[in-house]
């Protein structure tokens, strides 16, 4: 929480939008305890964010933000009982809300009749233990963020909760709501949390994360990838894996039967939290996932996202795995429900990515994305990969030959620099590797790499790029400057998504 306090300090709005996200089910819990209206407090919890960041470069310690912040709200609930009126809600309103939820009249009000069934039962609790209740199980706090927030100590706070469950225990209305919630947040220990490589794995559960952690191991920019990856198609993606990136054929059909596996159980879960990242990399896998789960009945399964572009204090943000364990802490409990829009445009997208037709790959970028907010970048992106017209050559050997001409000439510099120009694409080192050796290949190099007689298998790389210097071939000077297509000369037959792109090329003229 410290680098984003810091940063909404400085202003910073991606920071500010965090801390509200992070504090809002905690202010609107204390806001209600003393204003009993929703719509004013909400206007409460506006007013005292507004007052919090105007206030905030006054805070010398971050860490008494909590309780801190919880004082400007209980003043701006007092201010508010001061002028307080009797709101009237104008029917337009209420009507709407039905509408936007797809809910019938009956199913509305089936659930206020709930909520306020449910409210009124907590609220015969003292105090102390009714704001623990609303926060530990209406809003889903940790024990410790609720410790933090009250300034009470996390025995006393069990504690409370215990004698509060005592008390509840023969309330059925109260009873059966706790029993759903119980299991979900009591520990967490139920929760999947399914995230896009091992060392962001590793740092979660250092983070002390509950639950159980699924790695997607998945390259679906690079290589053909079809609507269902099953059957023959996937024995068609192993192979051309194998052959291109070095990955064993039957090691990688393995792990994607293992994975496939643990999704085809999730309803063990009552919930999972999808973890991804801003690039093509990312939101492919995302709109993968989100594609399977559109075909499934949740049930009782609540499926929610986690999905970042930026850190405070990372001016260049690639990804999750550039976080410290205490860094991914401060996503923790901040995910937001995946529904109706996120599904269904998941699916979409996937469907138009696994597509033999290009010109549905184009459209994506030309529609709404706005449920999914990374996903016209990252496409538009994958768009560009796609040989250029006027060169033949797409984004990654474009960056790749602008920076050997600028002087970057050793292969893992090389690597860093166009991994951090094209982030947007999330390209790992074994791709990177691969589109370098093509670069390199007889009759029509690009590029030679003195000091490396063949080019090495994917496991040896590292010890055979060691002294090597990257230098342009006179070819390469010439496609750079636009006097030559490559394509047109060398040919190419590559996947992207699921478009097949063929080039004869001179050579097989």
């Amino acid at each position: 929480m410290h680098e984003w306090i810091e940063a909404a300090k400085r202003g910073e709005k991606a920071a500010q939008e965090y801390i509200v996200q992070q504090f809002r089910g905690m202010a609107m819990t204390v806001a209600y305890e003393i204003l009993r209206d929703v719509h004013i407090a909400e206007d409460a919890v506006q007013e005292a964010f507004a007052e919090t960041f105007m206030n905030l470069p006054k805070l010398r310690n971050q860490e008494a933000f909590p309780g801190w912040f919880k004082v400007i709200v209980e003043r701006q609930c007092y201010r508010v009982l001061r002028r307080k009126q009797h709101p009237i809600v104008p029917i337009q309103e209420v009507e709407q809300f039905a509408v936007d939820q797809h809910l019938s009249v009956a199913d509305l009000v089936e659930r206020r009749e709930m909520q306020k069934v449910l409210h009124a039962t907590v609220a015969e609790l003292s105090p102390n233990m009714r704001i623990a209740v609303q926060l530990y199980y209406f809003q889903g706090y940790s024990i410790q963020e609720i410790s933090d927030y009250l300034s009470v100590s996390v025995s006393a706070l069990k504690k409370r909760l215990f004698d509060a469950r005592r008390m509840l225990k023969n309330s059925l209305h109260v009873a059966d709501f706790i029993s759903v919630f119980l299991d979900l947040y009591e520990g967490g220990t139920k929760m999947l949390h399914i995230v896009n490589g091992d060392s962001v794995a590793d740092k979660l559960k250092e983070s002390g994360v509950q639950g159980e952690i699924l790695v997607w191991r998945e390259v679906y920019p690079h290589g053909p990838v079809f609507r269902e990856l099953e059957g023959d198609n996937l024995k068609l993606r192993a192979q051309y894996l194998q052959e291109t990136l070095g990955i064993p054929q039957e090691e990688y059909i393995q792990g994607c039967r293992e994975q496939e596996q643990v999704l085809q159980n999730f309803t063990d879960y009552p919930e999972i939290v999808l973890w991804f990242e801003h690039d093509l990399f990312d939101q492919t896998m995302l709109c993968y996932l989100l594609h399977w789960f559109s075909h499934q009945s949740l049930g009782n399964t609540k499926l929610n996202l986690l999905c970042v572009g930026a850190y405070p204090g990372i001016e260049l943000f690639r990804g999750l795995g550039q976080l410290s364990a205490k860094q991914l802490q401060t996503f923790s409990g901040t995910w937001q429900p995946v529904g109706p829009d996120q599904l269904q445009l998941g699916r979409k997208v996937w469907e138009v990515y696994t597509s033999e037709e290009w010109s549905k790959h184009v459209q994506i970028v030309e529609e709404n994305t706005e449920a999914l907010p990374f996903v016209q970048a990252a496409f538009q992106a994958h768009l560009d990969r796609l040989p250029s017209r006027d060169n033949g050559i797409g984004i990654i050997e474009q960056a790749t030959l602008e920076a050997v001409s600028a002087g970057v000439v050793h292969p893992y510099e090389l690597f860093r620099h166009v991994g951090d120009r094209l982030h947007v694409l999330g390209m790992g080192d074994l791709e990177y590797w691969y589109r370098l050796r093509k670069m390199t290949e007889k009759p029509y190099p690009l590029l030679d790499i003195q000091g490396l007689d063949v080019f090495p298998d994917y496991k040896l790389v590292e010890s055979s790029f060691k002294d090597c210097v990257i230098r342009l071939t006179d070819l390469g000077q010439q496609v750079l400057s636009g006097a030559v297509n490559w394509v047109k000369l060398k040919g190419a037959d590559e996947w992207y998504g699921g478009y097949h792109y063929f080039e004869p090329g001179v050579s097989s003229e």
